[in-house]
């Protein structure tokens, strides 16, 4: 698995062939670009790497901000001043665009820093970037859990030098720039230098250690060298007062001579940051090569964690790749909170959580559930000493916390780490929180009216009274189970009876037909207030293009009747968008997986691919790339219901590594996409379930329980070319269905 990934994927503007079937007939309202970057990572580790030119959002790359159509680039060719650490993952416009303490390796003086050179013969994998320079410096970067290591190759020079600046943040965008608020640095000898910048409230603290015998090393302001001054200190800057500064090492080099820079990274203070440093590096020592190969195993753990067998290169790429950007972020680091004194599980770049909370979350919870209890544990403090859970958290200080895209979102994974068991948290106080943070932001107004705009957080704060009621009932809360649980009811209040969508609002990235397929907690009544099974079907059938003309996309700078002629076509956002990702499972509460199969498949076939052009929209810290695994293995989680939804897989067999075990997919009767004579994948026919079995006992539901997947065991599925009547019968559970769930789904 770990050979197949591509983290190439995803970082350039989208690249895919013409779509065709349902795929040709939706529309994409984002950038049309995965925005990843190739950079050297560790799984849900603290530090990442990669070569940095300011574009957006990552800092690699070659494009400037871009919010629809396809991206318009700030540079006519790939290149980098430097190499930053702390780069985000597939996000859009977040306004963290960290990029701190670039390092250059130079042989021009130091009056050139700034400037970038063109980079060449790019080379990725997980935890580890190379690239060259047309200065003829090679230069490699790798990653542990809180440090990183750069190694440059120098051609032959009289003066040579590396050069850490440590008042880089940010992008080359309009307002992308981070300037710190305060600094020091501190030379202390013998190869090693620390510091602490006070970015966005948060104080970063590195550690560094260089190995360069017969090299000078000196602290350097303003593009001026500091000869044998032994520290930096500012206490207040502005971006009119702020100067460039940091450290530097300079001597000659011989040709293919190398020089290691291994950094240490805390923001709990220098002191630990050097610890870091000792624990994964040591002092004094090459580490590059040791650093890498740790990283290399831990990739190689996680990555073996959901396997797959069968399937073209193509598609192995691109499902290794998907499982690869899905363990990149949030970052779970222990004992590193700058904000409480407590040791513990601190995570920060939880960044869409409106996105991740229903693929990525519940792919940690089954994979990584010691990540995921960590996450939640976090989560949980963050809301003890902010006064409210966070929709996103980044490594940053004060009220930036996004509340348009959705409420009562960490509700979702508590409810079901909940109902997973899952160690680490004490569910009383839990409760607490959850409960007190429905009354929160919009839960005031829901409160006092059963509905809010936009209209879409009156469906969250419903969902989200409902799952703490659930909690509340397994601890013994009765009375407050009781009052939340007829608060859960508001959901209704979202929909127009009379055309079964949501009233008309205000919409966040999207229209009230990509919001009204959520997959609540009462479909059962949710699909009675839409005229019943056909007329649901029929509105899905609509949203999904059965039958219409395939569209033109957005080109590059869309103009505005443009946007709003493709926003009037009310379709899904064919996964370059995630509102609607859960609509195709909708199908299922209606009773026909053979849908689900039909738009599931039409995705997996056209909307993903290789190459760096492969992704169709950005991938928003994993939420994308976990939706494709969990779509390619069958299943969908529904977060917070303790529910997958079961559906025809794009390989012949699969394997979780879950925690009691293994739970195994396999498949009879499964067709490979049929190959060209050119070698280009064409379009497999679509593969429906025809029958089912559990652990050798038949399986008439199209769901399972989560607790069912997490204790591990073997579902086996026979596919066929035609849809079947496997999975009609019995519906997924709804709140006002009978509370037992059919014993063959637990």
């Amino acid at each position: 698995m770990l050979d197949n990934v591509d983290p190439f994927i995803g970082t350039a503007a989208t690249d895919l062939p013409p779509a065709g079937g349902l795929a040709a007939t939706w529309w994409w309202p984002k950038p049309q670009v995965g925005n990843t970057h190739p950079g050297a990572t560790s799984p849900l580790g603290m530090v990442s790497a990669c070569a940095y030119s300011g574009a957006y959002p990552t800092g690699y790359g070659r494009y400037a901000k871009n919010t629809e159509g396809v991206p318009e680039e700030m540079f006519d060719r790939l290149q980098a001043s430097g190499f930053t650490h702390f780069q985000q993952s597939g996000t859009g416009a977040i306004r963290k665009y960290y990029n701190y303490v670039r390092v250059t390796p130079m042989v021009q003086p130091l009056d050139d820093l700034g400037q970038s050179w063109s980079l060449s013969d790019e080379e990725a994998s997980p935890g580890y970037y190379a690239a060259t320079l047309d200065t003829g410096v090679r230069c490699e970067v790798t990653v542990g859990q809180k440090v990183a290591v750069h190694r440059y190759t120098f051609p032959r020079h009289s003066s040579a030098r590396v050069v850490v600046d440590l008042s880089c943040g940010g992008l080359a965008i309009d307002l992308g720039r981070t300037v710190p608020l305060r600094a020091q640095v501190e030379n202390i000898g013998h190869g090693q230098v620390q510091g602490t910048v006070v970015m966005e409230g948060v104080p970063l603290s590195v550690y560094v250690d260089v190995d360069a015998p017969g090299w000078r090393q000196m602290l350097w302001y303003d593009r001026r060298l500091i000869d044998g001054g032994t520290r930096l200190d500012f206490d207040s800057i502005r971006h009119t007062t702020l100067r460039p500064f940091g450290m530097l090492y300079m001597g000659p080099t011989r040709a293919g001579q190398t020089i290691e820079v291994r950094m240490g990274f805390s923001l709990r203070g220098c002191d630990q940051a050097k610890r870091n440093l000792e624990r994964e590096c040591g002092l004094g020592q090459p580490s590059f090569d040791i650093v890498k190969l740790r990283t290399r195993a831990r990739w190689s753990d996680h990555l073996d964690r959901v396997k797959v067998d069968g399937g073209t290169p193509a598609r192995q790429t691109v499902y290794a790749t998907a499982l690869y950007h899905s363990l990149i972020k949030p970052c779970i680091v222990d004992d590193e909170s700058p904000f409480w004194p407590s040791n513990g599980p601190y995570a920060f770049d939880v960044c869409t959580m409106w996105d991740i909370y229903k693929t990525q979350l519940p792919l940690l919870m089954a994979i990584a559930p010691e990540r995921a209890s960590g996450l939640l544990e976090s989560l949980i403090r963050v809301c003890e000493e902010e006064g409210n859970f966070p929709i996103g958290y980044r490594m940053a200080r004060g009220a930036d916390r996004f509340f348009r895209q959705g409420s009562a979102l960490a509700h979702t994974a508590l409810a079901d780490a909940h109902a997973l068991d899952l160690d680490g948290i004490e569910w009383s106080w839990a409760l607490v929180h959850m409960a007190d943070d429905l009354r929160r932001m919009y839960g005031e107004d829901f409160f006092e009216h059963g509905v809010v705009h936009p209209i879409t957080h009156t469906l969250d704060l419903a969902y989200g009274h409902h799952l703490t009621a659930q909690l509340a009932r397994a601890l013994n809360d009765t009375r407050l189970a009781d009052d939340l649980a007829r608060r859960a009811h508001g959901w209704v209040n979202a929909f127009d009876p009379g055309t079964g969508l949501l009233r008309d609002s205000e919409f966040y990235e999207g229209g009230k037909w990509n919001y009204s397929f959520r997959l609540l907690h009462d479909m059962a009544a949710r699909i009675a207030l839409a005229g019943g099974d056909a007329g649901f079907i029929g509105k899905l059938d609509q949203f999904f293009g059965y039958g219409a003309a395939p569209v033109k996309q957005a080109g590059r700078r869309p103009q505005q009747a443009e946007m709003a002629a493709g926003y009037a076509l009310n379709r899904f956002e064919g996964l370059n968008n995630e509102p609607d990702m859960e609509a195709p499972w909708a199908y299922h509460y209606a009773g026909r997986p053979d849908r689900t199969a039909e738009v599931v498949h039409s995705a997996l076939t056209w909307q993903f691919g290789t190459g760096p052009g492969g992704l169709p929209g950005n991938d928003d810290s994993g939420g994308l790339s976990s939706w494709y695994i969990w779509a390619s293995l069958g299943l969908f989680p529904v977060a917070g219901q303790n529910l997958f939804l079961v559906n025809a897989p794009a390989f012949e067999r699969a394997a979780l590594r879950v925690r009691e075990g293994e739970f195994v997919i396999e498949t009879s009767g499964h067709k490979e996409a049929p190959i060209s004579s050119d070698g280009a994948e064409r379009e497999p026919p679509v593969q429906y379930v025809q029958s089912a079995t559990l652990n050798g006992r038949p399986l008439d539901a199209a769901h399972l329980t989560a607790a069912t997947v997490h204790r591990g065991g073997r579902l086996h599925l026979r596919l066929g070319p035609e849809p079947s009547g496997w999975g009609r019968g019995v519906r997924p559970p709804s709140l006002s269905d009978s509370p037992a769930l059919s014993e063959e789904t637990r």
